[in-house]
């Protein structure tokens, strides 16, 4: 089996650099068939709506790290249980993608050794930028940049002060929307603004908790997609206004509140449901520490992950 952990980008000044790994998981189960192809069952988030064949976005992930060691796919039916939210800004597209890399891997063992930072590659160039498959394959808290060589990462330890608060809407936007209103040229002022609250957010999440909400202030990218998503961009501004470290999640529409402590946490939740009612799913998440795993196991006689 495969588990792997929901992500959160940006994290407020951190542009397509920083990202936070969740403790909320996504699952794999893969079993070897003697059929040619993949077949995918899908429970939970996605189900009904997400592709069950080759063209599936885990399937695809498994086929690409198979093509990186010269050899091919074999038959597979994966169940695929989703907990994740589809376009919500918590990395689900990061997650199915390191699922299948995960996957592969474990099924090469003995034949073809992938390191994590292979796996980074790989899964980066399925996604496209590194924000999110990294904090899904190493956990923690991550740096994540590109060389001419490839896509690195470096993790660090989430002081165990913060307490993550995610705020999940019943409604979507797309990835791609969002990307489209950032601008190609921002003001030198705020760039600057943004490389002095992204180092400072570094502190602030493994040393300094108590600084997170100048910590998560944000110049870059926040208010230029607040159109896209102006129900997500009102509770933001009032979580601040009330002294709460909130920033969009990835591209959005959820909401991440990095409290400083729980009791702040549950003030946050508590300011939300008076505010808005249940239109927002409140998810008290830890952080995740260990990133996507595997764990080979048999089940009659056939062999899983």
């Amino acid at each position: 089996m495969v588990r792997v952990p929901a992500t959160s980008a940006n994290l407020g000044p951190g542009f397509d650099t920083l990202g936070l790994a969740l403790a909320i998981y996504d699952e794999l189960i893969i079993t070897g068939t003697d059929a040619p192809g993949v077949f995918v069952e899908v429970t939970g988030v996605g189900r009904g709506d997400v592709p069950t064949d080759e063209s599936n976005l885990v399937a695809r992930s498994i086929a690409h790290t198979f093509r990186h060691v010269g050899l091919p796919s074999p038959g597979l039916q994966l169940q695929a249980n989703n907990v994740i939210p589809h376009g919500g800004g918590l990395g689900s597209s990061a997650a199915a993608i390191v699922s299948g890399v995960m996957a592969a891997a474990g099924l090469l063992r003995g034949v073809a050794e992938l390191t994590l930072d292979t796996m980074l590659v790989l899964a980066t160039e399925l996604e496209g930028h590194p924000d999110n498959v990294a904090p899904a394959l190493y956990g923690g808290l991550t740096i994540a940049w590109t060389t001419d060589a490839g896509p690195r990462a470096k993790k660090l330890l989430v002081h165990r002060g913060v307490s993550p608060l995610v705020f999940v809407p019943d409604h979507s936007v797309s990835t791609a929307l969002a990307r489209s209103l950032q601008p190609a040229v921002v003001p030198y002022a705020d760039a600057v603004f943004n490389l002095s609250r992204s180092a400072l957010l570094v502190a602030a999440l493994t040393q300094s908790p108590e600084l997170l909400l100048e910590a998560t202030e944000d110049r870059l990218h926040q208010e230029y997609r607040a159109s896209a998503m102006p129900e997500t961009s009102s509770l933001v501004h009032l979580l601040r206004e009330q002294g709460f470290a909130a920033v969009v999640s990835g591209a959005g529409p959820s909401i991440l509140v990095l409290a400083s402590d729980p009791s702040q946490r549950a003030a946050a939740a508590a300011l939300v449901a008076g505010h808005a009612g249940d239109t927002w799913r409140a998810v008290m998440a830890a952080v995740d520490v260990k990133g996507a795993t595997v764990n080979p196991h048999q089940v009659e006689a056939k062999p899983q992950l």
